[in-house]
């Protein structure tokens, strides 16, 4: 059964920083690109950043760009998202995603964390 958990949401005033981790199990993580979407109140679930299998490869999207910095330990299974310069418009429930490599979708998804960034 896979199973990725999510960790280190919390509150913090804008400007500051989070870290967020995933740690994933019940699945073969370096055969998997690894991503983190959000979703806020009232809005649909948007994509924040990617990983691709051996960590070399990252993206994101253009509103994190330079703030926020995805990477992984494919030894522990573990995908973080360091947040850095956080605007109260990164309030969110951030979710791990899985992608097995050469799908078209994320395949597994966690229960998220919450980040409230207050202004």
């Amino acid at each position: 059964q896979v199973q990725l958990v999510e960790s280190g949401g919390g509150l913090v005033q804008a400007g500051g920083s989070l870290r967020l981790s995933c740690a994933a199990s019940g699945l073969t993580f370096s055969n998997y690109v690894m991503g983190w979407f959000r979703q806020a109140p009232g809005k649909e679930r948007e994509f924040v950043a990617g990983i691709y299998w051996g960590g070399g490869s990252t993206f994101y999207a253009d509103s994190v760009k330079g703030r926020f910095t995805i990477s992984r330990d494919n030894a522990k299974n573990t995908v973080n998202l360091q947040m850095s310069s956080l605007k109260p418009e990164d309030t969110a429930v951030y979710y791990c995603a899985a992608q097995r490599r050469g799908g078209a979708r994320y395949d597994y998804w966690g229960q998220g964390t919450q980040v409230t960034v207050s202004s």
